[in-house]
């Protein structure tokens, strides 16, 4: 069965009533957070994972999925508007799009991210589902020296390229392993650093860790910086399209997006902030005429479409790695990787085989949420920014409110309740010092895959390390996650020397988001 078959039951599966209204949730919670800065769908996903000991692994999944998209498409919003990203991959839409705002033109600024987040989302979704199934079948014949090369990869990529230091970096992604070592060693059978704590013995809740470190450290650093005065946002009409003229401007900054956002958010070291930082540069550099005199000064809106295309297209590309090879890039893929492992599933090349259902519904899916979002996104842009107003005070104490109440609802267990508290507050003095949240999510759900691969590696090869890189493709990957340190260190150093940022440090340490 090719892959338009399997879509075509995807369609089917996904347009059911029940997986519809999932969808319809997930995307206009997903536009919700997106427009409301300092949550992002990270923490989202991470306050909802409780709902997976309840609901279908597919309902699940969609509503995730739409979540995630919609966060996307939100983040347009508060950086046009407030000139201040929901969330980090929105960074760049704030430069050029908050300027055409202040011009007067935050209707065209709202509609070419609208459009070019629906063009470069159906693109992108398109790409994937042609992709995904050749990877899962090629991945199928990678060895654990290579599945272990490949975490090595994410690992040292994801810390290395977020936050405004790699040692910090580093730092915050050993945290996230030793946290994952938690537990019964699966060799030996003993306790792991789990402090005479019986319920530790299974391991940390992943679950519990994730709202910690997203909901309790991002609410309790809100309220430690929280400002009295509201935010001035810059009001705007009804959005309906965009004229002619901006049409012209836009269509090819939206391809030229997506050709950068998939193939970068597709790879094991990609994500969605790159993408969107190439794709800006690259605009301004072929800026001509009336566009290059806008770029800077009262915004061109080439500066918003194209990032906006990349950063949707670099969300659908996220998924290539998690659903085939079982890797999240992302802090969000990260907490998506969590719920599979709450439902018993492990994501990669058989995901394809033993959960077809799940996995071309939650494919469909993405077509689906695309079209919701631009019709949520056009004409009720105006309603999506008087959200802005909501009183800080309101919307994280509900949100603490909902971690708890989320957490104790899983086990009915107060110790839950203590570790949420602890890694919260850890959570924050890692925000507080600078430290990045991406890179602590990302070990604690693939430090434990890597430790596994490893094992077996080294059982197979009778402890001959040697072995990690006795195949090609784990000397090309190990060798790209080397150049990727070397690249990180280069680009900061020229930045320092320069008296710049690098564009990855821009993002700072909230890049966890």
């Amino acid at each position: 069965m090719n892959s338009v078959e399997l879509l075509l039951q995807g369609f089917q599966h996904a347009l059911s009533a029940q997986n519809l209204m999932f969808a319809l949730i997930g995307v206009v919670l997903g536009t919700l957070i997106g427009v409301l800065p300092g949550i992002g769908p990270a923490m989202t996903v991470a306050l909802l994972l409780p709902i997976t000991y309840s609901v279908d692994a597919s309902a699940a999944f969609i509503m995730f999925a739409g979540i995630y998209y919609g966060a996307m498409y939100g983040g347009s919003t508060t950086s046009i508007l407030l000139n201040t990203p929901g969330e980090t991959a929105s960074v760049m839409t704030a430069i050029e799009g908050n300027k055409m705002a202040k011009a007067g033109r935050a209707a065209q600024a709202l509609a070419t991210a609208a459009i070019g987040s629906f063009v470069a989302g159906t693109i992108a979704t398109a790409a994937l589902t042609l992709a995904a199934p050749q990877i899962a079948d090629w991945a199928v014949s990678l060895t654990s020296v290579d599945y272990f090369a490949l975490v090595v990869l994410a690992l040292v990529t994801v810390s290395a390229m977020l936050g405004s230091s790699p040692l910090r970096g580093f730092g915050s992604l050993l945290i996230g392993m030793f946290a994952g070592m938690i537990g019964i060693d699966s060799l030996s059978g003993q306790n792991r650093f789990t402090f005479g704590v019986d319920e530790l013995t299974t391991g940390l809740p992943v679950v519990v860790a994730a709202v910690a470190l997203f909901a309790v450290g991002e609410t309790l650093h809100v309220a430690a910086w929280l400002r009295q005065t509201p935010p001035k946002v810059i009001g705007v009409s009804t959005v309906w399209g965009l004229p002619k003229e901006d049409i012209k401007r836009s269509w090819k900054p939206w391809l030229r997006g997506t050709a950068l956002g998939f193939p970068i958010g597709a790879i094991p070291a990609g994500g969605a902030d790159v993408p969107t930082f190439l794709s800006y540069a690259i605009e301004r550099k072929l800026a001509k005429g009336k566009a290059k005199e806008e770029f800077g000064r009262t915004g061109a809106i080439e500066g918003v479409a194209g990032p906006e295309a990349a950063n949707n297209a670099a969300a659908a590309g996220v998924l290539v790695p998690l659903l085939t090879l079982g890797l999240a890039t992302s802090s969000t893929a990260a907490v998506m990787l969590a719920a599979f492992q709450s439902y018993g599933l492990r994501p990669g090349p058989l995901l394809f085989t033993s959960n077809p259902e799940l996995v071309w519904g939650l494919i469909a899916s993405l077509y689906i949420g695309n079209v919701l979002l631009l019709v949520l996104n056009l004409p009720l842009a105006s309603l999506w920014a008087k959200l802005l107003r909501v009183p800080r005070p309101f919307l994280y104490g509900g949100i603490l409110t909902c971690a708890s109440l989320g957490t104790y609802a899983v086990n009915q267990s107060p110790v839950h309740l203590v570790i949420l508290l602890v890694i919260g507050v850890l959570g924050f003095a890692m925000r507080r010092y600078g430290w990045p949240i991406a890179p602590a999510v990302v070990g604690l759900i693939l430090g434990p895959i890597g430790e596994e691969n490893l094992r077996q590696a080294m059982q197979i090869n009778q402890g001959d390390y040697s072995a990690l890189v006795s195949t090609t493709f784990a000397k090309i990957v190990l060798g790209l996650a080397l150049l990727a340190v070397v690249a990180s260190l280069v680009l900061r150093v020229r930045a320092r020397l320069k008296g710049k940022q690098t564009p990855e440090a821009l993002v700072g340490a909230g890049a966890g988001n």
